[in-house]
C-alpha cells in the first residue's frame, strides 16, 4: 500500500504537476482510506472494492465530517482507483461507481463597490506614510482587485510578467496553465510606484525578478499577503472580513455586475469549468434580492 501511494504521489506531483497543497490533500485523504482498508483486513490495494470505499465514506459521516470534506475525499478516492486501474494494479476501476454527497455551496463574502474603492484608496493614501511596505501593499491590493488573480499566482509573479504597454499581466495558474489578465490604469500606476520607489529599498541580492518582495527582501509569502488583506479590509467601516480569495470573489462579482459575460469572467479567473464561475451569478442575485428586501416597502 505504501509503495502504491508513493508512486501515485510521484504521478500527481511530477506527471500531472499539481500544486504542493493539492498533493498534500490527496495524500492525507488516501492515507485515511488505506488505514481504513487495513482495519477491514485488507493487505494490498488490490483488496480495494466499492464496499470498502462506501464504508470509509460512511465513517467520515458518522464522525461529523462536513459534506464538502466527504465530497473531496470521494473525489480523491475516484482519482486514485482510476490510476490503480490504468496502471494495472486493479482489474476494474472500483471507484467509478462511488457516489458522493452534493456539497452545500456557501456564497463567499464580497465587498460592495464602494467598500472596494475605499480599500484601495485608503491603502494608496497610507502608502506615503508607511514607506516601501505601504507602497507595496497598495500595489498588491490594486492588482488583486483589478485582476482577480489567486494569492499564489500573485506571489509567483516576476517583473517580466507585467506588460505596461498593454496593461496585462501573465499569470501561471493551476496545472501550470498560463493566461493573460488585463488591469486598469489605477493598478498600473500603483505598480509603477512600487517598482520605481519601493521595491529597490526592500529587495536583497539573489531575490531574482520577483515582482513583490517581503520585508526581508525575499519573494513575498502568501501568509504576508493574507495579513495585508485582513489588516487593510478591517480598516474599511462595515466591510466583511475577507481573505485574498475574497478579493478574487469581489473582482468577479463586480465584473458581472458591470455587464461582463460568464465566459469572459471564466477566462479571466482561469476556471477550468464554467460551473465554478456560475457561483458569482448567485452572489449577484443574492445581493440584488437583499437590496430589494431592504428598500422596497412591499418586499
Amino acid at each position: 500500500m505504501a509503495r502504491a501511494l508513493g508512486e501515485f504521489e510521484r504521478h500527481i506531483a511530477v506527471e500531472r504537476d499539481l500544486t504542493v497543497h493539492t498533493v498534500r490533500a490527496y495524500l492525507g485523504d488516501l492515507s485515511s482510506l488505506l488505514e481504513h482498508l487495513t482495519r477491514l483486513g485488507g493487505q494490498d490495494v488490490t483488496d480495494l472494492d466499492l464496499r470498502a470505499l462506501r464504508s470509509w465514506l460512511a465513517k467520515q459521516q458518522t464522525t461529523g465530517r462536513a459534506r464538502t470534506t466527504i465530497a473531496r475525499r470521494a473525489t480523491a478516492a475516484r482519482v486514485f482507483t482510476a490510476w490503480l486501474h490504468r496502471t494495472g494494479r486493479l482489474p476494474v476501476d472500483v471507484g467509478a461507481r462511488l457516489a458522493s454527497p452534493k456539497s452545500h455551496r456557501t456564497l463567499p463574502s464580497v465587498l460592495r463597490q464602494d467598500e472596494a474603492l475605499a480599500l484601495v484608496e485608503s491603502a494608496s493614501a497610507a502608502a506615503a506614510e508607511d514607506g516601501p511596505i505601504g507602497v507595496r501593499d497598495a500595489a498588491i491590493l490594486e492588482l488583486m482587485y483589478a485582476t482577480g488573480i489567486r494569492v499564489g499566482e500573485l506571489c509567483g509573479l516576476d517583473i517580466d510578467d507585467v506588460d505596461f504597454e498593454r496593461n496585462v499581466v501573465r499569470v501561471l495558474g493551476k496545472g501550470r496553465k498560463e493566461r493573460t489578465v488585463p488591469f486598469g490604469l489605477p493598478a498600473a500606476a500603483a505598480l509603477r510606484r512600487w517598482l520605481d520607489h519601493g521595491r529597490a529599498d526592500l529587495r536583497r541580492e539573489g531575490v531574482g525578478a520577483a515582482l513583490f518582495v517581503g520585508a526581508r527582501g525575499g519573494r513575498i509569502d502568501q501568509r504576508v499577503v493574507r495579513q495585508v488583506v485582513h489588516a487593510r479590509v478591517s480598516a474599511v467601516p462595515g466591510a466583511p472580513d475577507i481573505a485574498p480569495h475574497g478579493l478574487r470573489h469581489t473582482a468577479a462579482t463586480h465584473l458581472l455586475e458591470g455587464g461582463a459575460d460568464l465566459r469572459t469572467v471564466q477566462e479571466l479567473l482561469g476556471h477550468a469549468s464554467m460551473a465554478t464561475t456560475q457561483v458569482y451569478t448567485h452572489i449577484s442575485n443574492e445581493r440584488l434580492r437583499s437590496a430589494y428586501q431592504q428598500a422596497h416597502p412591499r418586499a
